[in-house]
């Protein structure tokens, strides 16, 4: 049986230097793609002291093995570095035909080193790669971006993929994000500021010529359809209208972020909550818009039809953009909500971030912290869409309040001091959480403060919580399913398509190389970049007890829903303890020597001692 093996292209972005490095079967068994092999480059070559805009740094665009197979949505890719928000590891997935494209172009993934003299793009196909100038791109939008650079190379829509950042990473917004074809984001801990501090505009990607080899392309298709029925089965809702249903879903458990957590429970006119449903948003939809072999009805091509946003056209954004650009600012219009995601996507910025961002403002601007002068003359109360809108673009141009605001929640809070600080959403090592109340979902709330990646690292998996689950059970289950998503992120699959099945994802990878590739192998593969990524941020400065909490507005009490009245602060101190006991880490939160030689990771323990 012929052994596997895998091309990466590594650009020097000083030099324009431009080569291809073969990996070998074992660095692909142990690591297979993804953010695992992107965490393995990021350890290796980033070293202490490198800061996240140095030249030094590297930028990892990472396929996986399941990449232009027949499996649904495995047209992803991981992308990886050290990100500004936490100063630490950044890893982040998006959908889309990137990640299959790369795939059929003979590459596993890219490596960016350095810094350019001047805005770049890398331009890929089959017969090979070239950097070219992107001076003529400076300041144009994702949307716009993606449809020039497709232009210039005579690409119809779906020959080519695009992958690129807006104003906001040119101009190093911590929070800046990379899109894919528009509305497909990698953004958390701010990897777009990262593309732009090496002066990287853009890749493109053309679909290549080159086949995916499959041994038992047969057994791939009988997984293929089994994952679908998993997910027709399980989450009809999702199945139909991808995440579009989780307004209505969240809002019975009060958790739906409303107004940066002065409250739990979002008072709106039930005509205008209506509108916010997955039936009435699909009223938009004017065309399909699948991501690579995807099956689930998911980001159509809307038109608004009416109000004052009417002809508008749009990428259907996920749950967390519309509740970021309604609920968590009070903003009560669906219509307007959808322009505003729309608007997030163009300037290339996170809208989590940026959701917590413009309700932190607003909340200061409420309590008198910001006032006109300091605002630019912004008339920022509560849910006004033009003023959020007007927000948006200060912040990605750095203008004005928006070069303070720019720095992210938890930056922007400790620079006002006083009362703001308590108004900050965001873990105390930067990051800020997903687009839910984590309070009534408090699972969450714990994975996403004791992260590796800057984002959730452990939701979903083998095991799930009750609804109202204990401290311990919340803390069980994290251990438990430990790696199972970061293993599905190394694949690289839609975890809509794919639901963080291991194994089937692990029978399909078996099918696809020949190897006998078990459940245990796979979650392996998942906690040894857990354990990668833990020791890159300890090696560089974060984490520690101290940083893995909720700031205190984060981990406050809400005032209604299950969690009415409790909060976990209490016996936060108490899951650490059983967390890192639990991970076979001490009880600072390093790992153990004998952790890591159990998984294969003898160097780092050496490093760490």
């Amino acid at each position: 049986m012929a052994e596997q093996t895998a091309k990466i292209l590594r650009v020097d972005m000083n030099s324009g230097k431009m080569e291809r490095d073969t990996l070998d079967e074992k660095v692909l068994r142990k690591y297979l793609g993804g953010t695992s092999l992107g965490a393995k480059f990021l350890y290796d070559e980033v070293l202490p002291g490198t800061g996240w805009s140095d030249p030094e740094n590297i930028f990892v665009v990472a396929a996986g093995p399941l990449n232009a197979t027949g499996i649904s949505g495995s047209g992803s890719i991981s992308i990886v570095s050290k990100g500004p928000l936490t100063n630490g590891a950044g890893c982040s997935q998006t959908n889309g035909y990137f990640g299959a494209f790369l795939r059929l172009c003979g590459l596993n993934g890219i490596i960016f080193k350095g810094k350019a003299n001047n805005l770049k793009y890398l331009y890929v196909d089959s017969e090979g790669e070239e950097l070219r100038d992107a001076d003529w791109l400076a300041g144009v939008d994702t949307y716009k971006t993606t449809d020039l650079i497709k232009h210039e190379h005579d690409s119809k829509e779906r020959d080519m993929a695009v992958l690129s950042i807006g104003p906001a990473g040119e101009n190093l917004v911590k929070f800046a994000g990379v899109f894919v074809d528009n509305g497909h984001s990698a953004s958390h801990n701010g990897l777009g500021a990262v593309m732009g501090s090496k002066k990287l505009k853009a890749v493109g990607v053309r679909r290549g010529k080159q086949q995916v080899s499959v041994k038992n392309p047969d057994r791939i298709r009988e997984i293929g359809k089994e994952l679908i029925e998993n997910v027709k089965k399980t989450a009809t809702w999702q199945y139909e209208f991808g995440t579009l249903s989780l307004m209505h879903r969240l809002m019975g458990g009060n958790r739906l972020p409303v107004k940066n957590y002065t409250t739990s429970t979002w008072k709106i006119d039930e005509g205008k909550w209506k509108k916010f449903g997955a039936e009435e948003v699909r009223k938009y939809a004017i065309k399909r818009n699948s991501c690579w072999a995807c099956q689930i009805h998911h980001c159509d091509i809307l038109r608004i039809t009416d109000g004052p946003y009417a002809g508008e056209l749009l990428e259907e954004p996920e749950y967390e953009q519309i509740a970021a650009w309604s609920s968590a600012i009070g903003q009560e219009d669906m219509s307007a909500s959808l322009m505003l995601s729309k608007e997030v996507d163009r300037l290339g910025i996170d809208t989590n971030e940026s959701g917590w961002v413009a309700g932190f403002a607003m909340e200061c601007y409420e309590k008198g912290l910001l006032t006109k002068e300091k605002t630019n003359g912004l008339d920022l109360s509560w849910g006004n869409p033009e003023t959020a809108r007007l927000l948006l673009n200060l912040i990605a141009k750095r203008e004005g309040i928006g070069d303070f605001l720019a720095e992210g929640v938890m930056r922007a809070s400790k620079s006002m001091g006083g009362e703001a600080v308590n108004c900050a959403i965001c873990t105390m090592k930067g990051n800020t959480p997903r687009g839910h109340d984590h309070r009534n979902g408090p699972a969450e709330m714990f994975d996403t403060s004791i992260s590796n990646t800057g984002t959730l690292e452990t939701a979903g998996g083998p095991i799930t919580v009750s609804e109202n689950p204990t401290w311990e059970e919340i803390v069980n289950a994290n251990v438990h399913n430990k790696g199972a998503m970061i293993l599905e992120d190394s694949m690289v699959t839609c975890r809509f398509n794919t639901r963080t099945n291991v194994q089937l994802l692990c029978e399909a990878l078996s099918a696809l190389t020949g190897w006998d590739f078990s459940y245990e192998e796979g979650m392996q593969v998942g906690l040894r970049a857990v354990n990668l990524l833990r020791a890159f941020n300890i090696r560089h400065g974060v984490g520690g007890r101290e940083a893995e909490r909720p700031s205190p507005r984060y981990g406050s009490a809400p005032d209604s829903g299950p969690w009415k009245g409790k909060s976990m602060l209490p016996v936060w101190d108490k899951m650490l303890d059983n967390y890192y006991t639990g991970m076979g880490w001490d009880q600072t939160g390093v790992p153990l020597p004998e952790t890591l030689k159990r998984l294969g990771l003898e160097n780092v323990a050496r490093d760490l001692t």
